[in-house]
C-alpha cells in the first residue's frame, strides 16, 4: 500500500514537472516572438496605416515585411470629401484614408454652388449673378468664364481649366425630341449653344450624371439611357443600349437620389443603390453595346458623389474593391462604404437612403499628393 502511495506521488510529481517544464517553454517561446511574428493580416493593417516615406523604412526590415509594405503602399493620394456650409466660410475635407477632418477658410465661395469636380478643380455657380467660375481650394487659384444661366441642368468639364483642351459642357430638354446643347472653354468670351435632335427615350433633366471619357462626354438619364457628346464634331446621339437591369426594389422611393456614374481607364461604369440592398455596379461593353454587372472591381476604389464621382488604384490596402459614398456617419469620423470582397457595406446597419441626402452639400475632390502640408 506504502509502495503505491510512492509510485502516485511519484507520478504526480513527474506530471507538475512536465507542465511545468511545456509551461517554461511557452513563456521562453513568447518571450522570444519579435514584430516579425505578427499576423500577416495585422502586419498589413498596421503598415496600410503608415505614410508613404514610413512604407518605405519598413519595406527594408526583412523579406515578409517587405511583401507586406508592397502590398498596401499608397502610391495615389484618396480623394477627399469637401463639405459645403449652411453658413460662413469654413469648409470641412474629409480624408477617409487616414479619418481625419481638416478645414479651410474659403471667402471665395461666398454665394456659390457646386456644380462638378475634376483634377482637383471645383465648378462653381452663382445663381444670384449667373457667374460661373473655376476654383482650386488648395492653391486658391481662380478662373472666371462667361456668365450662363443654370437652369434644372447640371454641366461638366474634361480635364483642368489651366489645359488647352479644358472644355465645359451642359444639355438642356428644349422639347421631346429636340435638346439643347452648350459649350464654352476657358478664356472665350461666350458659350456656344445649338438644337440638336434627340431620340426619346432620353430625357435630360437635374438628375443625369456626366463624365467625360475618351474624348466625349456621356451623360447617363434617369431613367437609365445614355446620350453621347462629341465635341469635336460637336454631334449628339443616344445609344441603343437598354439600361441596366436592376432588381425592381431599387425602384423605390428615392431611387434615382442613390445612382452614380464613374470612369476609369476608358470604362464607363455605373452604381446602382438601394436603402434595403447591397449596391449593384456595371460597366458598359462598349464593344457589345451591353451593360455588365461587375462583381469585382479587382482592385479599384470608386468615391461616388451626387455631381461628380471617381475612381483610384494604389490606394490602402483595406480600401481596395470598395465603393465609397458621399455620406459620413459616427460624427464625421467614418465614410459609408461597400466592399466588393465582403459583400458589405462598412459600417454595418446603417440607413442608406439617399432621399436625406442633400445633393449640393458634398463632393469628392482629388487632392495633391502633398496636400497634408499645407496651411490647414
Amino acid at each position: 500500500m506504502a509502495g503505491r502511495k510512492r509510485k502516485l506521488k511519484s507520478l504526480a510529481e513527474t506530471i507538475t514537472n512536465s507542465k511545468r517544464r511545456v509551461s517554461k517553454e511557452k513563456r521562453e517561446k513568447l518571450e522570444l516572438q519579435t514584430w516579425s511574428d505578427l499576423p500577416t493580416e495585422l502586419l498589413e493593417l498596421i503598415v496600410s496605416r503608415l505614410a508613404l516615406k514610413d512604407n518605405i523604412r519598413v519595406s527594408v526590415v526583412c523579406k515578409r515585411w517587405h511583401s507586406a509594405a508592397i502590398s498596401v503602399r499608397v502610391v495615389n493620394q484618396s480623394p477627399l470629401l469637401m463639405y459645403f456650409p449652411k453658413f460662413g466660410d469654413l469648409y470641412e475635407f474629409y480624408d477617409p484614408s487616414q479619418r481625419k477632418i481638416y478645414s479651410l477658410e474659403l471667402p471665395e465661395l461666398t454665394g456659390s454652388r457646386i456644380c462638378y469636380t475634376k483634377d482637383g478643380w471645383l465648378l462653381l455657380y452663382r445663381p444670384r449673378s449667373h457667374r460661373v467660375f473655376f476654383f482650386n481650394p488648395f492653391t486658391r487659384k481662380m478662373i472666371k468664364v462667361p456668365r450662363f444661366e443654370l437652369t434644372y441642368q447640371i454641366v461638366a468639364f474634361s480635364c483642368a481649366p489651366t489645359s488647352a483642351s479644358c472644355i465645359l459642357f451642359t444639355v438642356k430638354h428644349i422639347s421631346p425630341t429636340i435638346v439643347a446643347i452648350s459649350t464654352c472653354r476657358p478664356g472665350e468670351r461666350e458659350w456656344t449653344t445649338v438644337n440638336v435632335q434627340n431620340r426619346l427615350p432620353f430625357v435630360s433633366s437635374i438628375w443625369n450624371k456626366l463624365v467625360f471619357c475618351n474624348g466625349l462626354f456621356y451623360c447617363l438619364s434617369l431613367t437609365g439611357w445614355l446620350g453621347v457628346f462629341n465635341p469635336q464634331e460637336r454631334t449628339w446621339s443616344v445609344l441603343a443600349v437598354p439600361p441596366p437591369k436592376c432588381p425592381e426594389n431599387f425602384f423605390a422611393k428615392n431611387w434615382w437620389k442613390g445612382k452614380f456614374m464613374a470612369e476609369h481607364n476608358g470604362d464607363i461604369l455605373v452604381i446602382y443603390t438601394c436603402s434595403s440592398e447591397n449596391p449593384i455596379i456595371f460597366k458598359l461593353d462598349q464593344m457589345r453595346m451591353v451593360w455588365e454587372e461587375m462583381k469585382t472591381l479587382d482592385g479599384v476604389t470608386l468615391f461616388a458623389s451626387f455631381l461628380s464621382s471617381h475612381s483610384r488604384t494604389d490606394l490602402p490596402g483595406i480600401m481596395r474593391n470598395s465603393v465609397y459614398f458621399s455620406k459620413v456617419r459616427f460624427y464625421g469620423r467614418c465614410c459609408i462604404s461597400y466592399s466588393l470582397d465582403d459583400c458589405r457595406y462598412h459600417p454595418r446597419k446603417q440607413c442608406h437612403d439617399w432621399g436625406e441626402q442633400d445633393p449640393f452639400k458634398n463632393i469628392w475632390i482629388e487632392a495633391p499628393q502633398d496636400f497634408s502640408t499645407l496651411n490647414w
